[in-house]
């Protein structure tokens, strides 16, 4: 059995994708009471540690490491400060790297990494991964190009130890335009679930901020991205479509009905499936339910970058 040790795992989207790919995930991580939550009710045989990673002293040893480090430092919504300690967080992967010597290792982040500002963060973390003996690539991958129903760009960083042979080549997109599937839609992710889920979405009004650009996607199409805050959720398509007015100010064409995706179906519209169990826990607000689903890797997507790993290094 093919085994894998996974870092800042949040509620389990990057390992669903892992297990999918024939993994055995021995160990996950996270800061999150709810996220641990949310994953022990869908894996319950992996050891989840709940707390900082900078407190893991044993890894198991394993064929493959994965993370996701936080993103806070490099998204669109978050402080863009290259400065911030959050940042540096993929010192302890390469901790984690170093002690378990893995046969390979998948690192996933958000494409603001590539920013002018941020080039010298990427740059480092090459540089931490290459001197710790495997050769790296990375590619930035859009998951609605692997069946997932939401425009997501992230970047991946992928190393293959320097001991076997074999190149890592980035899986080629096989959902859209002249590729062997179309894209998924958000009417075909979404169909039979209910349209007013009672107590499952946000329920505030739409702010200045939310009406300053187009939030909505009609359901032929695929989902705007999928964010932690509920208040910047995209909306649904049952809901009137919008309209410009002027720069940064956008408004409902009728009085009709209007909301936020739940976090259901921000779960569904990230890869995961539709029977994803999110337990009735202290920790589990509604908040936290949109905040777990939302900071998630889109599962197919992960498995797509995992199964392009050369079979012949598992071997």
């Amino acid at each position: 059995m093919k085994t894998a040790v996974s870092l800042f795992s949040g509620c389990g989207g990057s390992d669903a994708g892992v297990l999918a790919a024939g993994f055995n995930v021995l160990l996950a991580n996270d800061i999150l009471p709810f996220a641990k939550d949310v994953y022990e009710a869908n894996h319950p045989s992996t050891d989840y540690i709940l707390g900082s990673v900078e407190k893991i002293v044993n890894f198991p040893k394993a064929n493959l490491l994965v993370g996701c480090y936080p993103c806070q430092g490099f998204s669109q919504g978050g402080v863009r400060d290259p400065s911030r300690k959050i940042n540096t967080l993929y010192l302890e992967f390469a901790r984690a790297l170093k002690a378990i010597n893995p046969r390979a290792f998948i690192v996933e982040n958000v494409s603001g990494m590539v920013r002018a500002n941020f080039s010298h963060l990427l740059t480092d973390q090459l540089k931490v991964f290459t001197e710790a003996g495997y050769k790296v690539k990375y590619q930035v991958l859009n998951a609605a190009d692997y069946g997932v129903a939401q425009e997501r760009k992230r970047i991946f960083l992928v190393g293959i130890r320097n001991d076997f042979s074999e190149e890592y080549q980035f899986p080629y997109p096989t959902h859209g335009e002249n590729k062997l599937l179309p894209r998924v839609t958000i009417k075909e992710a979404l169909k039979h679930m209910r349209h007013w889920p009672d107590g499952e979405f946000y329920e505030r009004e739409f702010h200045w901020y939310y009406l300053s650009r187009n939030r909505r996607r009609d359901w032929h199409e695929v989902s705007k991205t999928i964010v932690a805050n509920p208040r910047h959720m995209p909306l649904h398509p049952i809901s009137p479509k919008l309209y410009k007015v002027e720069h940064n100010v956008w408004k409902f064409e009728s009085d009709g009905p209007a909301r936020r995706f739940s976090y259901r179906e921000a779960a569904v519209l990230q890869g995961f499936p539709k029977d994803l169990k999110f337990p009735d826990t202290a920790a589990g607000s509604l908040d936290m339910r949109y905040k777990v689903a939302g900071n998630a890797v889109p599962p197919p997507l992960f498995e797509a970058v995992t199964k392009a790993i050369p079979q012949s290094i598992w071997e």
